[in-house]
């Protein structure tokens, strides 16, 4: 069975760049591993949905979402606020 969402990106080393793939069939799983991706800098190469690569305003929603996601932690941390204080004054989902 093809899992509904896989997302392909690769590690990097001195010389050496391995793809690897993670799967999930559940959309929030995906945008929370998309956001640890872009925290550790990671490159993605692309998001499948179903086996099929999702087209450019879905991929890129799910990545604006996942930008949103570590904004919003990253904000919450370092100013020591609730996720909903952060929404009101800052605006990001949490």
């Amino acid at each position: 069975m093809i899992p509904k969402y896989t997302v392909e990106y690769t590690t990097k080393f001195r010389k050496h760049a391995q793809t690897n793939h993670y799967s999930t069939d559940d959309p929030v799983a995906c945008e929370q591993f998309v956001e640890e991706l872009l925290e550790r800098g990671f490159p993605i190469r692309g998001i499948k949905h179903e086996g099929l690569d999702l087209p450019k305003h879905e991929f890129d929603r799910i990545v604006k979402t996942a930008a949103g996601m570590l904004a919003s932690n990253r904000i919450c941390a370092s100013l020591g606020i609730k996720p909903e204080e952060e929404k009101y004054r800052f605006g990001f989902a949490a």
